[in-house]
């Protein structure tokens, strides 16, 4: 990945985007997306849309990744200038306690989210506690000081910041699915560089953590000829992930393809067979019954738009210290302008009966 990508996948992962709250993250992709795409929209609630012309000659491909990551949500400020939280989006309860946070007030408030000493706890009584039941300590000393930093609504982060591991691996909270919106910036960026028949759209959209809404908005208003949802995955390759039970993906062996409920058999053989003349190794996961993506709402789209999962292997997923591998990032942009440039080879992508 060169500097100026590398940048731009970082600027995405440090930029605070919880669900209901991801305009500023939805900036950085526009102003990024613009330095190439023919033309760049948004829709009333943030979802961006930019889009590749082509020639005329092709169908309407969209490449899309989610821009929210899930979070906290300010529910109440305690006499004691404590905080109450709620969960945006799955937020993992097991986790929460001992962490930095940041509260997005009008500005920013750092605070921790408390864990009582291992020497002042009932030992017999541990247990994670629910979400509401955990607390934000922003240092403040009554409900009035509180107040002044931070209002009832205001989103909160993990503080987490980016790491580089090993290799090519990277360590960050919120690639949940940041890398998924950097992949479709990076397809279409490619697509437009290749000057493909097809016209691209790469899109961003809001809150897929809180039930695929901003999926279901796009789904209505852009109707194109085919959806690629770009998401990340469990890599079951870490010793605590029984592997058997789930199906092998790892990190480093690239894009991953989902056959299976949403995924359109037509566009499956696409991917496939664009990764192959591409010369890109996929690996494949089966979904019996829905993906947990976007693409669960774009196949339901007016009367069913042809839908697939190309996805991203994560470790650690809904944590403060998701790892991705970003050769996997770049394989998987490569094979999104591939599946672009062949997609004119199929008439359409109806099944036979």
């Amino acid at each position: 990945m060169d500097q100026s990508r590398r940048e731009f996948l970082e600027e995405l992962l440090t930029t605070p985007s919880p669900s209901g709250f991801e305009t500023s993250g939805q900036r950085v992709w526009v102003e990024y997306v613009r330095e190439f795409a023919d033309d760049v929209e948004t829709d009333a609630y943030g979802n961006a849309v930019a889009v590749h012309e082509g020639t005329g000659e092709g169908p309407e491909i969209a490449l899309t990744g989610h821009a929210d990551e899930i979070g906290f949500i300010v529910r109440d400020v305690l006499e004691d200038g404590f905080l109450r939280i709620a969960p945006v989006g799955g937020s993992d309860r097991t986790v929460s306690k001992g962490q930095h946070v940041t509260v997005h007030a009008d500005k920013p408030v750092q605070g921790v989210i408390g864990q009582t000493a291992i020497h002042l706890r009932d030992k017999t009584e541990d247990e994670y506690e629910d979400i509401e039941a955990q607390f934000v300590d922003v240092g403040a000393e009554s409900e009035d000081e509180a107040r002044e930093l931070v209002e009832i609504g205001d989103a909160v982060t993990f503080s987490t910041t980016i790491e580089e591991l090993a290799g090519s691996r990277l360590a960050a909270r919120g690639m949940d699915n940041r890398v998924g919106t950097w992949c479709a910036a990076e397809g279409l960026r490619r697509a437009v560089a290749a000057d493909v028949d097809a016209t691209v759209y790469a899109v961003s959209t809001v809150q897929e953590e809180v039930g695929l809404k901003g999926a279901q908005m796009v789904g209505y208003d852009l109707d194109p000829d085919a959806f690629v949802a770009v998401d990340v995955t469990h890599a079951t390759d870490n010793p605590d992930v029984d592997r058997e039970r789930r199906g092998p993906v790892e990190l480093g062996e690239g894009p991953v393809v989902t056959r299976g409920s949403a995924n359109h058999p037509q566009l499956v053989d696409l991917a496939r067979d664009a990764a192959a003349d591409a010369d890109l190794d996929v690996q494949l996961q089966a979904a019996g019954s829905r993906t947990g993506t976007d693409a669960d709402a774009f196949f339901t789209s007016r009367s069913g738009i042809p839908s697939l999962n190309v996805s991203i292997p994560n470790r650690y997923m809904h944590t403060p210290v998701e790892v991705v591998d970003t050769d996997d990032l770049v394989e998987v942009a490569d094979l999104l302008a591939a599946v672009a440039d062949e997609a004119g080879e199929y008439e359409d992508f109806d099944v036979e009966i």
